[in-house]
């Protein structure tokens, strides 16, 4: 396949996938930073991260660079991330459950972007009964489902500095909790590691079927 046929199919995929990803992204930071402002904490606030604008989010490698490349590659797997916001839990009135509360919140804004988009596809289907699955608005909600479903389900790995390690945190005795907040540079690598090397489609594939059972559930509501 030549350089212009490459660029040919990349094109529309910038608007059927980049775009809603960096909507989910952005919208995953802006829960993060939310929730914190609701438990006591507006670090995310008066750093100006408490919005929608891509501008504060944008991480050069994983929401430009990567995303951007595995789209122009053909990759199958594709995933990125924003710059995490960031929270004091010295201004938490409960830091142990408002730290649960504040990584939860970024998963679960996804599931609800996710059901919106099928709440919308449920309408177009009762509206217009004959119409066609197979156009383009349909095709960018499918993948707006699929790309929010997806981001859900990986960062609810419980691996650091994933937010399903913040959640399970919850959960864990607090000699434990301190060593992996003390090593999470140390899992970060890992993941950095795995991500380099490729390793993590091994780990994508239950993330995958996941988010595929979940897309065939919401699609059949």
């Amino acid at each position: 396949m030549d350089f212009n046929s490459s660029l040919a199919e990349f094109l529309p995929k910038i608007g059927m996938i980049y775009i809603p990803l960096l909507l989910a992204l952005c919208v995953h930071e802006w829960a993060h930073g939310f929730m914190a402002k609701m438990r006591g904490d507006d670090t995310a606030e008066r750093m100006g991260r408490l919005t929608l604008n891509p501008a504060a989010h944008i991480d050069p490698i994983g929401t430009v660079v990567l995303p951007l490349l595995i789209l122009f590659s053909g990759v199958p797997i594709f995933f990125g991330w924003a710059k995490p916001v960031p929270f004091d839990p010295r201004n938490l009135k409960n830091p142990r459950v408002d730290s649960f509360w504040i990584a939860l919140a970024g998963p679960l804004s996804n599931v609800i972007l996710a059901l919106l988009a099928t709440l919308v596809l449920g309408i177009y289907a009762r509206l217009l009964p004959g119409a066609s699955f197979t156009g383009s608005v349909v095709q960018l909600l499918v993948a707006f489902m699929q790309i929010n479903l997806f981001l859900a389900v990986f960062n609810m790995l419980p691996l650091h500095p994933l937010d399903g390690g913040k959640v399970i945190a919850r959960f864990l005795p607090i000699r434990a909790n301190l060593w992996l907040e003390r090593n999470e540079h140390m899992t970060s690598l890992i993941l950095l590691g795995l991500i380099i090397l490729g390793a993590l489609a091994f780990l994508a594939l239950p993330v995958a079927w996941a988010t595929k059972f979940l897309v065939g559930l919401a699609l059949g509501l």
